[in-house]
């Protein structure tokens, strides 16, 4: 456990970006794609806010998440749990399955990773040189 800073800044920064996305983007492109890709990043922050477990695993539970998330929607889960009115369980938890919903959860996790591990790398290379 812990607590940091960064990865809180970061997740209201994305926060605020997923927010105007939703409320003013009503477009074929940015609202369904880019808030899917930005959304994984997003919990991927507020986790690392609180927790500091490593990068692949925390990543990889964000991208089950995500994906488990995508999949319930096949199976009308926010309709099970009596939610389907619910403008904002509709909203956070979708309701429709798409494989570009997928798609772009994965390549935001790549993204995260592939930062994750070149600031890390940047990190020990500026460490070394002291």
């Amino acid at each position: 456990m812990g607590f940091n800073i960064k990865y809180l800044l970061f997740t209201v920064a994305l926060l605020m970006i997923e927010l105007v996305i939703g409320l003013y983007f009503h477009d074929a492109i940015i609202r369904p794609f880019g808030g899917d890709f930005l959304v994984v990043i997003l919990i991927y922050c507020f986790v690392k806010t609180f927790i500091n477990a490593p990068v692949n695993n925390t990543a990889l539970a964000v991208l089950s998440f995500a994906y488990l998330v995508e999949v319930s929607q096949c199976f009308h889960f926010i309709r099970i749990v009596g939610l389907e009115n619910s403008k904002a369980a509709r909203i956070i938890m979708g309701t429709s399955f798409s494989w570009a919903d997928m798609l772009m959860y994965t390549l935001g996790i790549i993204l995260v990773v592939t930062l994750e591990h070149a600031f890390t790398k940047t990190s020990k290379l500026k460490a070394a040189d002291r």
